[in-house]
């Protein structure tokens, strides 16, 4: 077996949320750590519980790699006084480096000469460079919460209370403040040893599962899934799992058990969210189904095996009881009301103190709905959008979003419906707080596009208006999120709007603040186009070419991203490099023109007069197939040209000494220029 780094740190239960950032922050911290060290390994295998973080660490080398580095001093001039003796600068120099006045020499850089020395370092053994790398990962850590225990300088989100360090089966001690290295494990809280020994890797795998600790957490998310599944087969429905709920779950144990629980089936006639929220969102429970329908029944996971399980049940039934009732309560109480009653206490919820309550956004956002349907050529759903408008707030007053803050939106769409409201009102108030979180479902219905556009783009347009932008990591109003939400609707409903009229109407809105409107609109446009270029990123598209697609105004961003698309692989031809210096020179010079206008009778050289006419055969045909969005085709189309460029510079002074000659010139390149904007600014693309 090749050689090995078992590296464990016990700790008291992190919480679920923190585990898998932990691992991975270690693992970035170990692999800087090894390479700056000059330590080799193969791979870093990570592993964790909420009670303990595991590193093995394959193939790593037995000593650090030797050192030899070349290092330049001062100046010859300063490094040697007039009787050709050492100065203090460059004895100061080599003592600094550990030389002596036989390993240095003088080299010429540039017009002078240097003193340079050539720096021999022996590697050390891993071994004793870990006592320094393992103590220095973890401290390297951070958490949005970290705390102080035992009188110790260092952070961690909860206590460590043991370390196992195992070098090829070897033990190496590890000082970490005071906790020391051994190779002593714990088991499972109540269900393992309180303390074993480890000698080498295969054993300490071996005896944590004989102690009930399932190391992988992919293993254990698996077993939880299978044990889950079972259960809810036994119950005659299935599984709903959330990813997210079921990775939490996950990092919540050691060795999972799950259990079933019951409720009363009243509860189950209630809409099917009021019921799952409590169970997934407070209890941890995944909610059983049949036929879509919710059963009486839950399934929560135990970290333990099922001994006296039945109590555990009882004790789990008994919490979501008293949750449920909240839930019954609440629900009951509210739909003694029609939403709209609700409206009239929004005019006490503060939104923000300078933008007003949340009447007023409400307000606000009737106003900008009404225009972006208007503006969408749908102005057939005014009337449904306008009346989900003025009630799609009205749910933050009720009882139960007020106890359950998850089911904004959701009860709005419940409470509506139970008022008689029709069914495009109802959906579209869910729908206008979509996208809620990155992967989220999106709005369908125009009216809930709309809705959704206008509640996001009035946050956005408000807070510039006023002065507050995200900065570096702060963003405290989710104003990145809301500007990624609005992106994402309009590719996917493929809205062909332009972004900057959209923003304009929102600034419209706020007539009772003082602003520079197009200074704001510009630093809106500029917040949109940094959100735009992050998300083509993340889909994959090269930055130049991002760049390229973004060179225009910011109109049908789903046309855009399918333009990026496009010409990410039109980039693959073999040409290339002669297209875009061709077509780079066109823009070089184009940027000098007075004019586009383009005067045939002063075209005089026979290559010009080639490349005119080529020209505008070629502007129409990239005219329509940019219509018929062929985007590939029109950069082939376009790039026809390049012969033709190519024999004008060759044989052409563009730059003549007659000023109208030079001016005509100069105008044919620009609305050449123009109408490769038109596809995209090829001369931002990166060739080298």
């Amino acid at each position: 077996m090749s050689n090995y780094l078992l590296f464990e740190i016990g700790v008291e239960e992190l919480p679920a949320r923190f585990v898998s950032s932990t691992l991975d922050q270690i693992k970035n911290n170990l692999t800087k750590l090894f390479n700056e060290k000059r330590i080799s390994f193969d791979n870093i295998q990570i592993l964790g519980t909420p009670r303990r973080l595991t590193f093995v660490v394959d193939g790593i080398s037995e000593k650090q790699s030797d050192l030899e580095e070349e290092v330049k001093g001062p100046a010859k001039k300063i490094a040697l006084d007039a009787d050709g003796n050492f100065t203090k600068p460059a004895l100061g120099f080599m003592k600094s480096k550990g030389l002596k006045e036989e390993d240095v020499v003088f080299k010429v850089v540039g017009k002078d000469e240097y003193i340079f020395g050539t720096i021999r370092q022996a590697g050390k053994e891993t071994s004793d460079v870990l006592k320094e790398v393992l103590p220095q990962a973890v401290k390297m850590v951070v958490f949005p919460k970290a705390m102080r225990w035992g009188g110790k300088n260092m952070r961690f989100a909860r206590p460590i209370r043991w370390m196992v360090t195992l070098l090829n089966d070897n033990i190496v001690e590890i000082d970490l403040e005071g906790i020391k290295s051994s190779n002593i494990t714990k088991g499972h809280r109540f269900l393992g040893e309180s303390e074993f020994e480890v000698n080498s890797l295969q054993d300490y795998f071996a005896k944590l599962e004989e102690n009930y600790v399932i190391l992988d957490q992919e293993k254990r998310k698996e077993l939880i899934k299978n044990q889950c599944i079972e259960v809810a087969k036994s119950l005659g429905g299935e599984i709903e799992f959330d990813e997210d709920l079921l990775e939490e779950v996950t990092h919540l144990v050691e060795y999972p058990t799950a259990f079933y629980g019951e409720f009363d089936e009243s509860y189950a006639k209630l809409p099917k969210e009021v019921v799952t929220t409590p169970m997934q969102q407070h209890q941890r429970y995944f909610p059983v189904l049949k036929d879509g329908k919710l059963l009486p029944n839950f399934i929560a996971v135990r970290n333990g095996n099922d001994y006296r399980i039945d109590n555990v049940k009882k004790g789990n039934e008994k919490v979501l009881e008293a949750r449920l009732a909240d839930a019954l309560f609440f629900y009951k109480e509210d739909t003694k009301r029609d939403l709209e009653s609700y409206t009239e206490k929004l005019k006490s919820v503060v939104f923000q103190a300078k933008l007003g309550t949340i009447y007023d956004k409400s307000i606000r956002i009737e106003e900008l709905s009404d225009k972006i349907l208007k503006l969408l050529g749908l102005d057939c759903e005014s009337e449904d959008t306008k009346r989900a408008a003025k009630l799609c707030k009205a749910d933050l007053v009720t009882g139960m979003v007020f106890e359950f803050t998850e089911l904004q939106g959701i009860m709005g769409r419940e409470y509506a419906k139970i008022g008689g409201e029709n069914e495009v009102v109802s959906e579209a108030i869910f729908e206008h707080y979509l996208p809620r979180f990155a992967g989220d479902i999106l709005p369908k219905t125009n009216a809930g596009v709309a809705l959704s556009i206008a509640d996001k783009l009035d946050s956005i347009a408000g807070f510039f208006a006023i002065g507050i932008q995200p900065t570096g990591s702060q963003d405290p109003y989710a104003l990145r999120r809301q500007a990624l939400g609005i992106i994402n609707i309009l590719m996917d409903s493929k809205l062909d709007v332009e972004l900057k009229e959209l923003a304009l109407l929102a600034l419209e809105n706020y007539t009772n603040i003082e602003f520079n409107k197009e200074e704001v609109l510009s630093h809106m446009m500029e917040f949109f186009k940094e959100r735009i270029k992050n998300l083509f990123r993340e889909l994959g598209i090269r930055y130049d070419v991002i760049d390229a697609v973004l060179s225009s105004k910011i109109d049908d961003i789903s046309d855009m991203y399918a333009r990026a698309i496009e010409l990410n692989n039109w980039l693959q031809k073999d040409e290339l490099v002669e297209m875009l210096t061709a077509f780079n020179r066109v823009s070089t010079l184009a940027q000098k023109s007075i004019s586009s206008t383009v005067d045939k009778d002063l075209l005089k050289e026979e290559a010009e007069i080639k490349l005119y006419n080529e020209f505008n055969d070629t502007k129409d045909k990239v005219k329509e197939l940019l219509n018929q969005k062929k985007y590939s085709e029109s950069l082939d189309c376009f790039a026809s040209l390049r012969p033709s460029i190519d024999a004008m510079f060759d044989s052409v002074m563009v730059m003549d000494k007659d000023e109208a000659i030079k001016n005509n010139r100069l105008g044919l390149l620009k609305q050449i220029y123009d109408t490769m904007l038109s596809i995209c600014d090829l001369s931002k693309i990166v060739y080298k």
